[in-house]
C-alpha cells in the first residue's frame, strides 16, 4: 500500500506554517502535526516580535541569507495580509570605546551582507530622534528593522496553508518515526500514518525527532531568555540595542516598543536543562535594572519593573563554544528535512526558509540543504555566565 500522505510537517509555528502553505500551493498534499491545540504557541510567539535586518552573522551563513531575502517577503506578506507589524527602525548604541569599534565591525558586516541602508548616525540625533534615550558614545541606525505580531503571522499562515488544501491536525505529538519503505512511519497520539516526505520543523524536539533517522544529528542546547516590562513605559518609536558582546548567547538586554505601546527590555540568555522550563521564580532584575539604566536617560528604581515573560531558544552552539552556529537543513535520510536551530532571527527568515523546503520537495539541486551532519567539536570550553 502507498503512503497516507505525501508530505508531513512537523510543528506548526512560523516556519511550519510558511512551508505547509508554500507547498500546499504547489499542488503537495500536506499534513500538519503539532503536539499544541493551535498554531505558533512555542518560540514562534515566545520572542521579540522583532522584523531583523540581517546585520549580526557572517553574509555565508544561510542565517544571514534567508534574513535578508526573508524580510522582504515578510513586509510584503504583512502589508497584503494586514497583518500588525511596523518598520520602526533600530538603533545601535555604543557607550564605551571598546563598543564602538565592536559597532564599526558590525556595520562592515551588515555592508558585506548586502544590508547597505544601516548606516552610521550621529548621537545627537540619536536623542533627537529618541529623547527618553541616553545619549551614546557613537551609533548606528537600521531603518529596515521592525516589530510584527506573531500571533497574527502564524495565524495568517495557517488560513492560507488550509486554504490551499493543507490540513492541521492538533494534539498530536509524535511519539515515534521511522525510516520504512516508501517513506516514513509516524506514530503520533491520534494514531499512525506513513508519509512519503517528511519536514521536521518541530523547533526545540526537532533534534530528538531528526535523531531517530539520523543518529549523529547534532543536539539542541536549550537557552532560556527572560523579559521586563517598564512599568511607566518611554515614549520610544525604535528598538533599542546594545553593542553585541560576540562571547555571550544573546543579543544583549535590548528595549522593544510592542504595537499597544509598551516597552520591554530582554532577552536575557541563559542554559537551562528543561525545554519547557518556562516557569519558576522570576529572575532577579538587577541585570534587566543596570540595562534599562544603561539605555535610558530617565531615572529607574527596582519598582519601574515587572517580570513579563520567557521563551527558549533552540541553539545549536553548546554552552562554552566561541561563535553562533549556523542554521541547519539536514537533508537525511532520503525524503526528510531537519530545520535545526532555527532561533533568531528564523521568525523574519519564515518565508525564505519556507521557499527552501519547496526547493527540496521538488528536488531543486540548488537548495541550500547538507547531506549529513557536520563533525561537532569534541571539548567546549567552560560555561558562558
Amino acid at each position: 500500500m502507498g503512503p497516507d500522505v505525501d508530505i508531513v510537517v512537523v510543528g506548526a509555528g512560523v516556519v511550519g506554517c510558511a512551508a505547509a502553505a508554500v507547498l500546499a500551493r504547489a499542488g503537495r498534499d500536506v499534513l500538519v502535526l503539532d503536539a499544541a491545540a493551535r498554531e505558533g504557541t512555542g518560540i514562534s510567539s515566545r520572542n521579540s516580535g522583532v522584523i531583523h535586518a540581517g546585520i549580526y552573522y557572517p553574509p555565508s551563513y544561510l542565517r544571514t541569507r534567508t534574513c535578508v531575502e526573508g524580510r522582504e517577503r515578510l513586509v510584503r506578506y504583512c502589508a497584503v495580509r494586514r497583518i500588525p507589524h511596523r518598520i520602526c527602525g533600530k538603533f545601535v548604541v555604543a557607550h564605551t570605546h571598546a563598543e564602538v569599534a565592536r559597532l564599526e565591525s558590525l556595520l562592515a558586516r551588515a555592508h558585506a551582507a548586502g544590508v547597505r541602508s544601516v548606516r552610521r548616525i550621529d548621537p545627537g540625533e540619536v536623542v533627537r530622534r529618541e529623547p527618553a534615550l541616553r545619549r551614546p558614545l557613537a551609533a548606528l541606525f537600521s531603518p529596515d528593522s521592525g516589530i510584527v505580531d506573531p500571533h497574527a503571522l502564524c495565524a495568517a499562515l495557517r488560513a492560507d496553508a488550509e486554504a490551499a488544501g493543507a490540513v492541521f491536525a492538533f494534539g498530536s505529538s509524535v511519539r515515534t518515526v521511522e525510516a520504512v519503505r516508501g517513506g516514513f512511519r509516524l506514530e503520533t497520539a491520534r494514531g499512525g500514518l506513513v508519509a512519503e516526505h517528511l519536514v521536521n520543523a518541530a523547533g526545540l524536539g526537532a533534534d530528538r525527532l531528526a535523531a531517530a533517522l539520523v543518529p549523529d544529528a547534532p543536539r539542541i542546547h536549550p537557552c532560556r531568555g527572560d523579559y521586563v516590562r517598564l512599568r511607566r513605559p518611554p515614549r520610544l518609536s525604535a528598538l533599542v540595542y546594545p553593542v553585541r558582546d560576540p562571547a555571550a548567547p544573546g543579543l544583549g538586554l535590548h528595549l522593544t516598543p510592542d504595537l499597544a505601546g509598551d516597552v520591554r527590555i530582554g532577552p536575557s540568555a541563559r542554559y537551562v536543562e528543561r525545554r519547557d522550563d518556562f516557569g519558576g521564580p522570576a529572575p532577579d532584575l538587577g541585570p534587566f535594572l543596570a540595562s534599562a539604566r544603561r539605555l535610558l536617560a530617565s531615572p529607574l528604581g527596582p519598582a519601574d519593573l515587572a517580570y513579563a515573560d520567557c521563551g527558549i531558544r533552540p541553539k545549536l552552539r553548546a554552552p562554552g563554544e566561541a561563535a553562533e552556529r549556523d542554521f541547519l537543513l539536514l537533508a537525511a535520510p532520503a525524503g526528510a528535512l531537519h530545520l535545526l536551530g532555527i532561533e533568531s532571527p528564523g521568525l523574519t527568515a519564515a518565508l525564505a526558509l519556507a521557499e527552501i523546503v519547496a526547493r527540496w520537495a521538488r528536488g531543486d539541486p540548488s537548495a541550500p540543504v547538507v547531506p549529513r551532519p557536520p563533525v561537532t567539536p569534541a571539548r567546549p570550553g567552560p560555561a558562558p555566565r
